[in-house]
């Protein structure tokens, strides 16, 4: 059974309800601006969602346990025995929002541009790793032909685009083709709203709700998305009723809206985490050649190791996180437990510095007589930059704390904040010594372990990490089709890059959110029954949300927890306490599911 947040108490705080004669807006804080509309170059969870508004899916997936499931494009597929040929059955009478019919074709063109290597691949050739081709033999067929298995399939979270829009895309023109509303003409898309108003690194976003989509008009007549750099200021905008939800909010600001009437307020269970990453040494993807300006210390995986054991992680979950959170260790979280590999022991990074202090020592960083670690070869290290976001307090606290902890072990260091874009950038042309930012990690773990494979160098690599054993690991469980063996290939991955520590994983995520429950309701949690409300795989809750004064039983759609104004169900919400450790008892993962998200707002570079 689908879950949802029932309605709440229509209270008079921020106003009533809209009357039925009135638009009714759905308005969103985000804290981070959507990088791109077009969805083969965006890399922020914002750009993920206004796509996911936007565009359909082939395949569906299920928010209680995140298996795929056949409420997308796709009514039903089969794998040949030998899984190198994937047949798709394509639901009939969708139609893109200008009119046109959307076929088989569509869903074949939009792979084909990622199967053909170019731009799109960066995004999205992970789901597509060993298919060869994608081909419409009829208006409602969609055959994909495999040189190997492919053990993500069906996951295919991909946008799919309307051929006769993109066919006039060259592969070249992609790279700067923004995908707006032009003239007044909404973004033709077959999701369940049309980009009306919009563009890339502005403040607000408005997508108005498709009347003829698929599945059913919405019961909502827009949503309507508004940037904030900071988090009072959304948080008072929820309160005076100037939006109606607020997402990725720190917990001493989700602990303070809970007492505020017509607002609920939750830390939803999340499968991310939040890392420093470190440039182990950034080059020229043409010519291989060494590039940027990053320490020559940190391309050492035995110099980047010790640090792991320079951090107090129990002081950033509760001086950066205010509890809210789970000490992190691994790029898999345990809310996957059959793909998450953990450190044990002695092995299991906690703060020491004395140890992080010999190993240094031990790999040939010692001290000088000005009580400064060098090189081994007597050089200086350098000052070590640490990147944070000007949009994350998290970021940037976490990297003062780090700061702290590199001058005690004899190393300088200095913290400059840049905003993401900025930041992004920056990391792309190899230019800076470590930063801090975090990712979703979707069940399948395949798309997260990519990102630290050679081939995704200059692409979605932010760490230039890589590593030939590590590829050949990787190449290794994207064909295995055996579940427990392909586990145990996984688990092998995630032990090699906690040695190597290309990423040193600080935190496991809860992401606070708070709305107006006094005006809207039957927002469904992913997963259920605590996970987040927005900012999920796929719009579930875009097309259950309505007015709280219409919503009776939300048409059936019950939950075993029924928020009320002025705070959070027991069983959304238990402050600090829900983590990824709560989540891990939700999601039940039975092979390669759900859609993909990438960095997240505030605290991630999805």
């Amino acid at each position: 059974m689908v879950g949802c947040l029932a309605p709440g108490l229509a209270l008079a705080v921020g106003g009533p309800a809209n009357a039925a004669d009135e638009k009714v807006t759905f308005t969103v804080a985000l804290r981070n601006e959507v990088d791109s509309f077009n969805p083969f170059l965006g890399i922020l969870v914002p750009s993920f969602e206004a796509w996911a508004l936007t565009y359909d899916y082939m395949i569906g997936y299920d928010n209680a346990d995140m298996e795929p499931t056949k409420t997308g494009l796709a009514t039903d597929w089969e794998p040949s025995e030998d899984g190198l040929t994937w047949t798709f059955d394509i639901r009939d009478g969708v139609k893109w929002s200008d009119g046109e019919d959307l076929t088989a074709a569509d869903i074949a063109y939009t792979y084909s541009r990622i199967i053909d290597g170019g731009p799109e691949a960066s995004t999205w050739g992970s789901y597509l790793t060993e298919v060869e081709s994608a081909t419409a033999p009829d208006a409602q067929t969609v055959v994909l032909e495999l040189k190997k298995p492919n053990a993500s399939l069906p996951l295919l979270p991909i946008p799919i685009v309307p051929e006769h829009i993109w066919k006039n895309v060259s592969e070249k023109a992609v790279k700067t083709y923004t995908a707006e509303p032009k003239n007044g003409k909404p973004v033709v898309g077959s999701g369940p709203f049309r980009l009306v108003e919009g563009t890339a690194g502005g403040s607000t976003y408005r997508f108005e709700a498709n009347p003829d989509y698929w599945k059913g008009a919405p019961h909502i007549d827009e949503v309507v998305f508004r940037v904030y750099k900071a988090d009072d200021p959304a948080a008072q905008a929820l309160i005076k009723g100037e939006v109606d939800f607020v997402e990725n909010l720190p917990a001493v600001q989700i602990a303070a809206l809970k007492d505020k009437p017509g607002i609920t307020a939750l830390n939803g269970a999340s499968p991310g985490f939040e890392e420093i990453a470190f440039n182990t040494g950034a080059v020229d993807t043409e010519t291989g050649k060494p590039m940027g300006d990053g320490k020559p210390a940190l391309k050492d995986p035995a110099f980047r190791h010790a640090l792991g054991y320079a951090i107090d992680y129990d002081a950033i979950l509760d001086r950066v996180y205010q509890g809210a959170g789970e000490v992190g260790q691994t790029i898999i979280p345990p809310a996957y437990q059959d793909f998450h590999w953990a450190p044990s022991g002695d092995d299991a990074f906690s703060y020491d510095p004395e140890r992080a202090g010999q190993m240094l020592d031990d790999a040939g960083y010692t001290k000088g007589d000005d009580g400064l670690r060098t090189m081994p070869n007597g050089d200086p290290i350098g000052t070590i930059r640490l990147y944070a976001r000007s949009e994350s307090p998290t970021s940037l606290d976490t990297m003062n704390f780090f700061k702290e902890w590199l001058v005690d072990l004899g190393i300088k260091a200095e913290v400059k904040a840049y905003e993401d874009n900025n930041l992004t950038s920056i990391i792309l042309e190899g230019n800076y010594d470590a930063f801090a930012w975090g990712w979703f990690v979707e069940p399948d773990p395949g798309s997260m372990l990519s990102y630290m494979t050679c081939g995704q160098l200059g692409g979605w690599s932010d760490s230039w990490y890589c590593d030939k054993e590590y590829d050949a690991m990787y190449a290794q469980q994207a064909t295995e089709m055996d579940r427990e063996a392909r586990a145990e290939i996984v688990k092998k991955m995630q032990q090699k890059l906690y040695e190597d520590s290309p990423y040193l994983v600080t935190m496991y995520d809860v992401i606070g959110e708070a709305f107006r429950s006094d005006k809207f309701a039957c927002l469904q949690p992913q997963p259920e029954p605590d996970g987040v409300l927005i900012m999920q795989y796929g719009v579930s809750s875009y097309l259950s949300i309505r007015p709280a004064e219409d919503a009776g039983d939300c048409d059936g759609l019950t939950s075993g927890t029924e928020a009320t104004a002025g705070g959070s169900s027991e069983g959304l919400s238990t402050g600090a306490m829900i983590g990824i450790g709560v989540a891990a008892g939700v999601v039940v993962v039975g092979g390669a599911v759900v859609a993909m998200r990438r960095r997240r707002t505030v605290g991630d570079r999805e």
